[in-house]
């Protein structure tokens, strides 16, 4: 399956520092962006199929295939991974009425990974949306943050590790190649 990813010499990478926005911590606490690796997967791969592969790298774990809340949320207790299994959806990253935030169209074989406390939500879905979403192995309780938690929420944030290998492509990677 690695075999039919898109090759990293050749894959488009998107990096975005978003700054904290109306209690929306975004990547300001440290210094990871949010990643978007662009048609990381072929059209043709299925969902089981993106499971597979994540679970086979062993750095994240397939929690759910669901599209993305409408409600702007963000979670201080793991970062997170998600893939585009189905469809294509109009994103917002950085908290409702953000002026710095990231407004993005993804479509299938996306990935994107989400430091904690970087706020998302969608805005629309464009057909039949469904991603995969990933937490580090071993973080079984992630949060549902609205933007109210406050000081608890950012020590959480700060306390956590980066990934030492990458989720998608394992002892390589784009996610290796960021600060921390």
């Amino acid at each position: 399956m690695s075999s039919q990813l898109t090759p990293i010499s050749t894959l488009r990478i998107s990096k975005h520092f978003i700054p904290a926005h109306a209690g929306f911590p975004n990547t300001s606490l440290n210094p990871y962006p949010l990643l978007i690796y662009h048609r990381c997967f072929p059209a043709s791969t299925s969902t089981s199929n993106i499971q597979s592969l994540l679970r086979s790298v062993g750095v994240v774990e397939p929690a759910w295939v669901y599209p993305m809340y409408k409600q702007h949320h963000y979670h201080s207790t793991t970062h997170e991974v998600l893939v585009v299994a189905n469809g294509s959806a109009k994103l917002f990253f950085g908290g409702e009425g953000n002026s710095k935030g990231l407004r993005q169209v993804v479509t299938k074989g996306d990935v994107m990974i989400l430091p904690a406390g970087t706020g998302h939500a969608m805005e629309e879905d464009l057909g039949g949306f469904s991603m995969v979403g990933s937490y580090p192995t071993g973080a079984h309780n992630w949060d549902h943050c609205t933007g109210n938690e406050g000081k608890e929420a950012e020590n959480r944030i700060r306390a956590l590790k980066w990934f030492k290998r990458d989720p998608i492509y394992g002892q390589e990677g784009p996610v290796l190649d960021v600060e921390g």
